[in-house]
């Protein structure tokens, strides 16, 4: 029995809700300008992160890229005794299989670099030796231009 008078003394104590005294509740105008700049400050540090993101993507894309294209040109250069006279010739001989877009300008126009470092006493034409990037912009990571790369 003392269970249930213990239950009664509880439901007893208590408060009954308060009578509407015309008083509204709600948030006060300070507070939701809080809220709000809270939100737009952790929306703007989300999109500077995802910004960074997106800029080191692309520059291990790039990376990547001029990797493949430059093995693809010394593989050409030993096979057939003669350096390849353009992007192209490693396409049409199976080399590459396309030429990749730039990540950085977004299109497939690479800056060739011709070597005139003979590869045999015989050889008397020169061609690519290497490929760099086509843009101008300075990667933000260790400040080189991406045509250096």
């Amino acid at each position: 029995m003392r269970f249930g008078v213990q239950i009664r003394l509880r439901v007893a104590n208590r408060r009954a809700p308060a009578e509407n005294t015309g008083a509204a509740r709600g948030f006060t105008l300070l507070e939701l300008m809080i809220v709000l700049a809270i939100i737009v400050i952790l929306a703007s540090i989300g999109v500077m992160r995802y910004q960074g993101a997106v800029q080191g993507s692309r520059e291990a894309v790039l990376k990547t890229d001029l990797r493949e294209m430059r093995e693809a040109i010394q593989n050409y250069t030993r096979d057939k005794q003669a350096a390849p006279n353009s992007l192209d010739d490693l396409v049409s001989e199976h080399y590459l299989a396309s030429i990749p877009v730039d990540p950085m300008t977004r299109s497939p126009d690479w800056t060739p670099q011709n070597c005139s470092d003979l590869l045999s006493p015989d050889q008397t034409s020169t061609g690519l030796c290497d490929v760099h990037s086509s843009s101008d912009q300075v990667s933000p990571t260790d400040n080189t231009p991406y045509s250096s790369w």
